[in-house]
């Protein structure tokens, strides 16, 4: 099936110039220069032209087609009157005003292909991964290359997925393939040149601090995926980054312990990559709950005082708010239905129930295998104070098997079978209650797999699971 990518509305007007670190740091405007908006990751637009007086008149402007796309999971960032589209190993540089292309980038070399989620932009650049975890630089107005540099080894099951993310002078990557025991990581490199900067290990090497929260597994294949870029405090000077879940998926026998820091948040130095805290969110993850949802920051009172906030809306059931200074648990309250825990402690840790592990028989376990939510961007609207994320109520019985896994063969420890139909919500959460506020029910397939955008004209844009 050929998918398209449509605009709805005309642009605002141009800004001229390059596409600075300054400019990405002051937030979306007319354009939009990150994937999630802006570093805090709350995909809020202060744009109010679109309003519930006058949405349903919308209409469509242009229909741009991506040849042979099998679906597309990009957020498009637009500077300057350009729209910058990805694909699998491709960048399209669209007019965004008529969809007219201006370039195409597309590399003939990549022995891969898979889903790609978008780019970054800094000064006169755009950054893009392709499948075989190349991050690659082009000329932001000619699609010319600059440089292109392998940052992780395809032949041990790396792979690349993510948005870059820019930072000051560097782009950040990660890495997908953590279902194939490959071994996480985060990495910066410098934009003028590609020189690496800095990496960082969501697995400890053996001997290192949290290696022995690992048990007899070889820790040089135990997960960790990084393959949802992350969000950034300028002020702190601290990357927030999710991590993926340990290897074997739904076995742990043979790595007893909480696998630090799979299923983890962790807060980095923007400037060396050294970690300042980090907060696991499933300790000992057996039903591949990833991280892999976005961390939005965000100020708000707590208990009588303001205090600088990360929210996350975990794939595990549970919506946790943390102090992003310190990763200081706040609050954890369960946003779905969930059969797996009867709460978390006073540090945040799960209270997990009896018989909830995998077996080789199966155990029906709610949130299924795709979690409360997922890589799907929710978002906040800072004048109504509400956190929007779509939602999947569904079950799974989880089955295991000690049979050894095998690195880079894909092999999980066994699988998941739908329990039920279940089904998809769009919610709207309050972050200082942890409250449910307002919920929209979809019909369809239980595929959704969309993300939102707020806006200040009081309209939540997303995709339902209809298709719609």
């Amino acid at each position: 099936m050929r998918r398209s990518l449509l605009c709805i509305a005309a642009m605002a007007g141009t800004l001229f110039g390059q596409a600075g670190y300054e400019k990405i740091r002051k937030g979306p405007t007319e354009n939009w220069l990150t994937y999630a908006g802006d570093y805090s990751g709350q995909r809020h637009s202060p744009l109010k032209q679109i309003t519930n007086a006058n949405v349903a008149t919308l209409v469509p402007k242009w229909v741009y087609h991506v040849d042979k796309s099998s679906h597309l999971e990009a957020t498009p960032l637009v500077y300057d009157g350009i729209m910058y589209v990805s694909d699998s190993n491709q960048v399209h540089a669209l007019d965004a005003r008529t969809g007219r292309r201006i370039w195409l980038y597309k590399d003939e070399q990549a022995k891969r292909s898979d889903v790609n989620r978008g780019v970054a932009m800094l000064d006169d650049k755009v950054f893009f991964v392709t499948s075989d975890a190349h991050l690659v630089a082009l000329h932001r107005k000619t699609g010319a290359v600059i440089w292109d540099k392998e940052y992780a080894n395809g032949k041990q099951g790396n792979f690349a997925t993510l948005a870059p993310l820019a930072v000051k002078d560097r782009i950040l990557v990660g890495v997908s393939g953590g279902d194939s025991g490959n071994r996480g990581f985060i990495a910066a490199y410098a934009a003028a040149t590609g020189e690496k900067l800095w990496q960082f290990y969501t697995i400890p090497a053996k001997g290192e601090p949290g290696s022995e929260t690992w048990g007899e597994a070889d820790v040089q294949w135990g997960g960790g995926a990084t393959w949802l870029s992350g969000t950034f405090d300028p002020e702190l000077n601290l990357i927030y980054w999710t991590t993926g879940n340990p290897w074997p998926d739904f076995y742990g026998g043979n790595r007893k312990g909480d696998n630090l820091y799979s299923a983890s948040l962790v807060a980095l130095d923007a400037d060396t990559g050294k970690m300042k805290w980090y907060f696991q969110f499933t300790p000992h993850d057996t039903h591949d709950w990833d991280a892999q949802a976005w961390p939005v920051l965000m100020d708000m009172p707590f208990q009588g005082r303001q205090r600088k906030v990360v929210v996350h809306a975990n794939r595990n059931g549970f919506f946790y708010v943390l102090d992003r200074v310190t990763g200081e648990f706040l609050r954890a309250t369960p946003y779905v239905e969930l059969n797996w825990a009867k709460g978390v402690d006073a540090k945040g840790r799960p209270i997990v129930l009896p018989d909830t592990d995998p077996t080789p028989d199966g155990r029906r376990v709610c949130p299924n295998v795709r979690g409360a939510s997922n890589w799907m961007s929710p978002s906040f609207n800072p004048e109504k104070g509400l956190f929007y994320v779509s939602t999947l109520e569904a079950c799974d019985v989880y089955s295991s098997s000690t049979k050894k896994g095998e690195p880079m063969k894909g092999y999980g420890g066994t699988g998941t079978a739908p329990s039920g139909d279940g089904k998809f919500y769009m919610r709207a959460l309050d972050p200082k209650t942890g409250e449910k506020r307002w919920e929209y029910p979809m019909t369809g397939a239980n595929a959704m797999w969309a993300g939102t955008v707020s806006t200040a004209g009081g309209v939540l844009f997303f995709g339902d699971d209809d298709g719609n």
